[in-house]
């Protein structure tokens, strides 16, 4: 067995898990739904007020419903002494940091897939014209944060306070992901690139090279330092 077949077993028993649980899916769809439904109703549907709001309301959104999610991801492992059972198994142990990154990338993406259409019917507002860059930014910005989330998650699960250590540990280190995320989406939410000014295009090129920076090194270091992560 190779290392994609070892790590799709462990995402199919993460999968299993999470269907016979429903405890992070439910809690980052609950909060996420919350948050739309409060500001959809608290602000008022004028498109210059929402252009200026609207990226900055939905990756913050998103972030802590993630936050809420990751939480729970190492948790439920380290109940019963679950986590020795994965560190025993025969695999590699970057394939049990992959497999949990690529099953909160896909709760993730329920959540998103829920979530951002919400957003346009509740604040009347038009998907960007550019829709294919807007899901390819998305996705950058959600890896990089799952990336960094999903072992910082794993750090957090072996303290008493992890609901309180895991997010003062991630969000300084997600700031500049979510920063480069929220000005692609700005720019993308000014109208089609090909009519933007030179001056715009290059700044989310620039944000968009970032944010690929950002996936890659923080897919290395947690690889690196899974292994020591789990003997502490």
């Amino acid at each position: 067995m190779n290392f994609l077949d070892k790590v799709r077993v462990l995402i199919w028993k993460e999968i299993t898990s999470e269907l016979r649980a429903k405890e992070m899916l439910s809690s980052m769809l609950v909060f996420s739904l919350l948050v739309v439904a409060f500001f959809g109703f608290a602000l008022d549907a004028d498109n210059n007020l929402v252009a200026r709001v609207f990226p900055g309301i939905l990756w913050v959104t998103l972030t802590f419903a993630g936050i809420l999610g990751l939480n729970r991801s190492f948790v439920s492992e380290r109940q019963n002494d679950c986590i020795h059972g994965l560190m025993l198994c025969p695999v590699d142990r970057s394939a049990i940091y992959f497999a949990k990154t690529v099953m909160n990338l896909l709760l993730m993406g329920i959540v998103e897939i829920v979530t951002i259409p919400l957003f346009f019917v509740l604040f009347n507002y038009s998907p960007p014209v550019n829709i294919g860059l807007f899901i390819f930014a998305t996705f950058l910005g959600t890896y990089g944060f799952m990336a960094v989330g999903t072992f910082l998650s794993a750090l957090a699960a072996n303290t008493k306070s992890s609901e309180v250590l895991l997010p003062i540990l991630m969000i300084p280190l997600i700031v500049p992901a979510l920063i480069c995320t929220v000005q692609v989406t700005k720019v993308l939410f000014m109208g089609d690139i090909s009519t933007l000014s030179p001056g715009s295009v290059d700044s989310m090129w620039l944000f968009l090279r970032l944010l690929g920076g950002y996936g890659v090194i923080f897919t290395v270091v947690p690889v690196m330092l899974f292994d020591f992560l789990l003997e502490v």
